[in-house]
């Protein structure tokens, strides 16, 4: 079960990178009349389907495990052994496929957060192999397959959370928005500003708009220079912003 438990999440990680995969190319359709902002939000939608498809992994895993408690079965632990350090090679390549692209991008990161999984999960189904190679006690078995349940659910948890956040519109975690307020507050000429909002388009791209109030007249210029400074500072890709000028900034000022 042991064995498996790790086939069993490996498998839906093939499923992930697949689902990943077709998000990535969908997100890079131009948008269309009815989907103005394009398909992007598609690579959310894969990260939340890649975190139920690791529930539904740990589901059968440990249904099976349950069943197979108090009834030995033969193991053949070489065969688990072999299988399983085969699966350590390819995880860990894997894993280092995806680690330069990491830091910025859900899908990328979910990727490799699970092969690293799978990687230790893969030693620890050797270890256990060798383990009843040696002592002959199958219980080992079970007791690793709940430890995988357990790295499974540990590592789906985060993504779980980060992919319902980013689709209730909530701000990405590498855009800190009290500092792009800080930004906006300093801008020469602002008074105050209002009705900032920071959401993520796709997994890797993020919007804002925001409300300036101004008390000196603006040119085109100075939009184009603070849309260029929020993607270069702060990622975020595209914005929309309102200069007011000579508004009564004492009704709402988020610069105070």
């Amino acid at each position: 079960m042991a064995l498996v438990s790790d086939a069993g999440h490996n498998f839906s990680d093939v499923l992930a990178l697949i689902f990943s995969w077709i998000a990535v190319r969908l997100s890079q359709r131009k948008p269309t009349f009815k989907f103005t902002y394009g398909f992007r939000r598609s690579t959310i939608l894969a990260a939340i389907l890649n975190t139920i498809l690791l529930l539904v992994a740990v589901a059968f895993v440990l249904w099976e495990t349950i069943q197979r408690i108090g009834k030995p079965h033969i193991i053949n632990s070489g065969n688990v052994i072999i299988i399983a350090a085969i699966g350590i090679f390819i995880n860990g390549l894997t894993a280092w496929l995806f680690l330069k692209g990491k830091e910025h991008d859900l899908n990328i990161r979910s990727a490799f957060v699970h092969f690293v999984a799978d990687t230790l999960v893969s030693f620890g189904v050797v270890l256990a192999g060798i383990v009843m190679y040696l002592t002959g006690i199958t219980l080992i078995d079970s007791i690793v397959s709940f430890s995988i349940i357990a790295v499974i659910l540990y590592s789906s948890y985060r993504l779980l959370i980060d992919s319902v956040s980013l689709a209730l519109d909530a701000v990405p975690e590498y855009i800190n928005i009290e500092t792009v307020r800080q930004y906006l507050c300093s801008l020469p000429g602002v008074a105050s500003i209002h009705d900032l909002h920071v959401w993520a388009l796709s997994t890797s791209a993020a919007a804002l708009t925001v409300h300036l109030e101004t008390s000196t007249q603006t040119d085109v210029t100075f939009i184009a220079k603070i849309q260029h400074e929020l993607n270069d500072k702060y990622k975020i890709e595209h914005s929309t912003i309102q200069v007011e000028y000579g508004g009564q900034s004492e009704l709402c000022n988020d610069c105070n």
